[in-house]
């Protein structure tokens, strides 16, 4: 049995610690309050005895999370779809580098899919600042999370990111475990989904072997979930402004609200593509490069597949056209779109401080939802002239 002693501080929960910190939760007072939110058909304390009862992580996914993802696709998902399961094998672990639109949403969409296939699921690397408090720890580590330390001292960034460059590497080349893994250090705000070069950099750190050996063997599955309706949208905007001009801080308590209005807020259509794994001929031509070149190499490769698995929505291209004035794409929308855009948008900039500038916040909402237009247009001239464009 595989020896994860040195990784307690980072790692999800055991069977056994799960049990015991869901049988904590199982007395929470607002638990009766969910219980009748996704199980109405049974009495208040219907969850109460399943948090009770459950003896295993697996359990806890099967009965209570997979009906949660389910019920917040009942009641904000016009439709979900999803594409590319052919390009898991069951057998195999991987590392899925995917772009992140919503905290909790993005990966939890991944874990529905996996369940519905019978795939075993993912651990889920997830920043200790949304650990806010001994209820919300209990919940996510027994939900696979793994501990990304933030906000400390260079030297210890360094050691802990050799411990979670490590831990990833264990799980996935000994078959433990896949897991789901941002492509930049947290959500995407702008519209734009870039891989950080430092994060293949902190993969790297682990490899024992050369630099080709080391990305190979960690199976890299890149994943794309795109929404009608960008989560947090505007509080994505809000924080964009204010940064132009300050350092943004966030207010006490801003990440756990950023949560809850990701799970509420009405998404639209949401699409999920599961990208080809990385190939061993991409990965030998970036071990053939420069040193950091090959960490552009290798980022390119993840950033092609999430920008062409991203699926573009009427507002995408309302917004592009409402930025630059133009009717380029007009063709995909009709004019009680954009109206319904136009005043949803309305709605959104009324929400934050009115001392705000709106017409820059304004400029920035759109850009949030035309910028992934511009990635696709990037992507195609690149595919048609063999120059890197992204």
């Amino acid at each position: 049995m595989l020896d994860l002693t040195e990784f307690k501080s980072i790692s999800p929960y055991t069977d056994e610690e799960a049990v015991v910190a869901l049988g904590k939760l199982a007395d929470h007072p607002l638990l009766s309050q969910f219980s009748l939110m996704f199980f109405p058909d049974q009495s208040p304390e219907f969850l109460k005895g399943i948090f009770k009862s459950l003896k295993s992580v697996d359990q806890f996914q099967e009965l209570v999370m997979s009906r949660f993802v389910e019920w917040v696709l009942e009641q904000t998902v016009t439709e979900f779809t999803y594409e590319g399961i052919e390009n898991i094998d069951p057998e195999k672990r991987f590392l899925t580098l995917s772009n992140h639109r919503d905290i909790i949403f993005d990966p939890a969409i991944v874990q529905l899919v996996l369940f519905r296939n019978n795939i075993p699921l993912t651990e889920i690397a997830v920043g200790d600042n949304l650990v806010s408090s001994e209820t919300i720890e209990y919940l996510l580590r027994s939900n696979r999370m793994i501990k990304v330390v933030r906000g400390i001292s260079a030297r210890e960034l360094y050691l802990s990111s050799q411990m979670l460059s490590k831990y990833i590497r264990v799980n996935v080349t000994n078959q433990r475990s896949s897991i789901w893994l941002a492509q930049r250090q947290g959500r995407t705000k702008n519209g734009y989904d870039t891989t950080e070069q430092g994060l293949l950099k902190m993969l790297d750190m682990s490899g024992s072997d050369d630099f080709q050996k080391n990305f190979e063997e960690l199976n890299i599955t890149p994943m794309s979930i795109s929404y009608e309706y960008e989560p947090c949208d505007i509080l994505k905007a809000r924080e964009l402004l204010i940064s132009r001009t300050q350092k943004y801080v966030k207010a006490e308590g801003e990440d756990l609200n950023s949560i809850l209005v990701g799970i509420k807020q009405p998404k639209g259509n949401v699409h999920l593509t599961i990208c080809k794994p990385l190939t061993a001929e991409e990965i030998a031509a970036a071990a053939a490069c420069d040193k950091n070149e090959r960490y552009q190499q290798i980022r390119h490769a993840v950033d092609v597949r999430v920008i062409d698995g991203y699926r573009l929505w009427k507002n995408n291209y309302m917004a592009y056209d409402m930025i630059n004035e133009s009717t380029k794409y007009a063709d995909r929308y009709e004019q009680a779109d954009v109206e319904k855009f136009s005043a949803y948008m309305q709605h959104q900039l009324s929400t934050v401080e009115p001392e705000l500038d709106k017409d820059e916040l304004r400029k920035i909402f759109l850009e949030i939802y035309a910028n992934p237009v511009v990635t696709k247009e990037l992507l195609e001239k690149e595919k048609a002239t063999g120059e890197i464009c992204l």
